[in-house]
């Protein structure tokens, strides 16, 4: 069994479960991905399987990832990445796998990369409280002093200033599937995922048991 899957984030929405709860949940495209390379531990020193993902043209396809693509059949992909697997023998070259490899209940790993947010300031992106705002304060949201005095006279690496924000990639443990339909390939999570509208997810079965 591969332990996980290339998708799409769709979107969020909401549904009510059989009891009535009202659930927020993230809709993912999961699938369907084709087997492209195969590796095992005797050759490559591990067990995993190389899956592509979403349609890319030929012709904006280089001659090497071609070659690499004929293998597998005549289609290409704009994304390819590698998920582990126990009996890579189980799996062929060309093979589909789609969101049928989840079930109803099932908690996974989802991997993506945040929103970017631009340049922002040190309130926005590490939260600090910034200055006083009465009695001639005049350092409303700076950071502040960053120097050092005389001595040593250098900001120190690592200095938390205003800079990028976002396009971090964030892993979210033990989400929960809520729904699964195989015949269009979705998938529904409980909760919110990273990432913006149709932005590229890793689907991970299970790594850590959430504690009880």
């Amino acid at each position: 069994m591969s332990k996980g899957l290339i998708g799409k984030k769709l979107g969020m929405t909401s549904m009510f479960t059989s009891e009535g709860q009202y659930l927020p949940v993230t809709v993912i495209q999961a699938g369907p991905c084709v087997v492209t390379q195969i590796k095992t531990q005797a050759r490559d020193g591990y067990n995993a399987l190389q899956l592509g993902f979403g349609d890319r043209k030929a012709v904006r396809t280089n001659k090497p990832l071609q070659g690499h693509f004929n293998k597998s059949g005549d289609q290409c992909f704009s994304h390819l990445r590698e998920v582990e697997v126990d009996t890579p023998d189980a799996f062929s070259l060309g093979q589909n796998i789609g969101s049928d490899l989840f079930k109803v209940g099932e908690r996974v790993d989802i991997i993506g990369k945040t929103k970017g947010r631009g340049f922002s300031g040190v309130m926005r992106r590490h939260g600090f409280g910034g200055g006083r705002k009465t009695h001639g304060g005049k350092c409303h949201r700076i950071p502040g002093s960053i120097g050092c005095s005389a001595w040593p006279s250098k900001v120190f690496k690592g200095k938390r200033l205003p800079g990028r924000y976002g396009v971090d990639q964030k892993t979210i443990r033990n989400l929960e599937i809520v729904d699964v339909r195989p015949e269009e390939n979705l998938i529904l999570v409980k909760g919110a995922v990273p990432g913006h509208r149709q932005a590229v997810v890793m689907i991970k079965k299970l790594k850590f048991a959430k504690a009880e």
